[in-house]
């Protein structure tokens, strides 16, 4: 079975247990000749692979009605992967969600650590500083570094944690994120999961 999770910058195939990924700029899908389940937040990609009979949408598989309509499909996979839990999903963007006995419950959408670096940036060269993912988020900063982490952090914890339920943490950046979060698992393939669950039930 090869699955494909596409974003913006990357193909990132699981076959078997090898996961690995190729650029969107330089990756031709047509070479690939097996069955490929794939979920797509690309549109451009998505055009293409509309006309290769051996690349299916599993979005087409999913009882969208569970979900809001502007949703992103890599969001509701990941939500279908687990039972109980608040998923945090720290790419790009940063997405939060719940799901309590299966059923999504909502969530909220926050900047990943680049987009929040060139926000500070953009304010003032000053505010130029790299995130401190050891900061002690129970004492108010006396530093820039530390106060502008504070800023970013903060909120985003104290909303997470005030669910008291467990957190799955997936994406690029989640590693670093588990330095905030240290009773969190880290799962790097927990779309994938969620894909592999969507295709036993249907």
């Amino acid at each position: 079975m090869l699955l494909c999770d596409i974003g913006n910058t990357s193909y990132h195939f699981l076959e078997a247990e090898r996961d690995y990924k190729k650029d969107t700029l330089s990756f031709d899908p047509v070479t690939i000749k097996e069955e490929v389940n794939y979920i797509c937040v690309n549109p451009k990609i998505k055009t293409i692979l509309k006309d290769l009979p051996n690349w299916i949408d599993l979005s087409t598989k999913l009882d969208m009605g569970k979900y809001y309509e502007t949703m992103g499909v890599d969001r509701m996979v990941a939500s279908e992967a687990i039972e109980n839990g608040i998923i945090i999903d720290a790419g790009s963007a940063v997405t939060v969600d719940i799901v309590k006995d299966g059923l999504f419950q909502g969530g909220f959408i926050y900047p990943g650590l680049n987009a929040m670096s060139k926000t500070y940036k953009d304010i003032s060269s000053a505010l130029e500083y790299p995130f401190n993912f050891n900061i002690d988020l129970n004492r108010l900063p006396k530093n820039s570094t530390d106060a502008i982490t504070y800023g970013y952090l903060k909120t985003l914890y104290a909303e997470v944690t005030s669910h008291n339920m467990n957190i799955i943490l997936t994406g690029g950046d989640a590693k670093e994120f588990a330095k905030i979060f240290p009773d969190a698992e880290v799962d790097e393939n927990l779309i994938f999961k969620g894909m592999k669950k969507i295709l036993m039930h249907s």
